[in-house]
C-alpha cells in the first residue's frame, strides 16, 4: 500500500494473521483482509474482519441484477471465485447505502477484473472505470464470455433495468418490445456526436455508456438522447 510523506502507516492487529492497514491522518484507501463469509449478487459480498462484518461493493463494475438474465450465474461466478476465501480489499469510497466500495484480491488475483473478464460483470461506465477494465468488457464482449452469449434482448446493463424497471427497458430503447435490436458491432465511436445524428436509441445509448459522450445525457438520468429513447420512435 502507497503513502503520502509525513503520514506513517498504522497496522491494527484484529486477530492472528488479519490486520486492517490505515494511514494514519491521510486519505490514503484503507486495505481490510479478512474472510468472505457471504454472497449478495455478483458485485457484492460480506467480508468478515475479526469479529466485525464489512458489506464490500466491488468497485468499477456492475454485474445483472439478480431478476435479470444471468443474474444468478454473476452471483455464482464471484461466489466461485472469492465465497470461504481470504481476500484482501483496498477500499476507494463508501455508497449511499454505506457499503464499502472497493477491489477486492483473492491469492493475488483481482475479483473486479476477473469477473468483468469472464462475461459475469460490465465495467460500470458511469463512474468512469479504468480503460483496462473497460478493455477486459471489449474482450468479453469479443469472445461471446457469460452475459455476452446472451440474445442482445436480454443484455441491458443493469444501471439502466435499475432505472428503468423491466417492462420499461424496451420503451426506454425505442423500439417496439420484442422486434429485432440493431447490431452493435455496427456502431463505432467517434463517428456521431450529437443526438440529431444518432439513428436510434440504440446507438445513442452505445455512445454515452461505451464511449463515454455524456453530452447525450444532459439530465444525468442515465437515457441518452430523450426525445428518441423515450419517444417511442425508430
Amino acid at each position: 500500500m502507497t503513502r503520502r510523506p509525513g503520514h506513517p502507516l498504522r497496522l491494527v492487529l484484529l486477530m492472528p494473521g488479519l490486520l486492517i492497514a490505515l494511514a494514519a491522518g491521510a486519505s490514503e484507501p484503507a486495505q481490510l483482509v479478512g474472510r468472505v463469509v457471504g454472497v449478495s449478487d455478483g458485485d457484492t459480498l460480506t467480508l468478515l474482519v475479526g469479529t466485525q462484518t464489512h458489506r464490500i461493493r466491488l468497485a468499477q463494475i456492475d454485474a445483472p441484477e439478480s431478476g435479470q438474465p444471468y443474474g444468478r450465474a454473476a452471483k455464482q461466478a464471484l461466489s466461485s471465485l472469492a465465497f470461504g476465501r481470504d481476500a484482501r480489499v483496498v477500499v476507494v469510497d463508501r455508497d449511499r447505502y454505506g457499503r464499502e466500495v472497493g477491489e477486492v484480491f483473492v491469492a493475488g488475483e483481482n475479483v473486479n477484473q476477473a469477473l468483468v473478464r469472464g462475461g459475469h460483470a460490465w465495467a460500470y461506465t458511469e463512474y468512469s472505470p479504468s480503460l483496462e477494465i473497460v478493455d477486459l468488457e471489449n474482450a468479453a464482449r469479443a469472445a461471446g464470455v457469460g452475459l455476452w452469449a446472451l440474445p442482445l434482448e436480454q443484455r441491458d446493463p443493469p444501471w439502466i433495468w435499475r432505472r428503468q424497471g423491466r417492462s420499461g427497458a424496451a420503451a426506454a430503447r425505442g423500439r417496439p418490445e420484442g422486434s429485432p435490436p440493431p447490431d452493435p458491432g455496427s456502431f463505432a465511436c467517434g463517428e456521431r456526436r450529437t443526438c440529431k445524428q444518432m439513428r436510434s436509441c440504440e446507438e445513442a445509448r452505445f455512445h454515452l455508456t461505451r464511449c463515454g459522450l455524456t453530452r447525450l445525457d444532459g439530465d444525468r438520468d442515465g437515457v441518452p438522447c430523450e426525445k428518441l429513447c423515450r419517444g417511442g420512435v425508430r
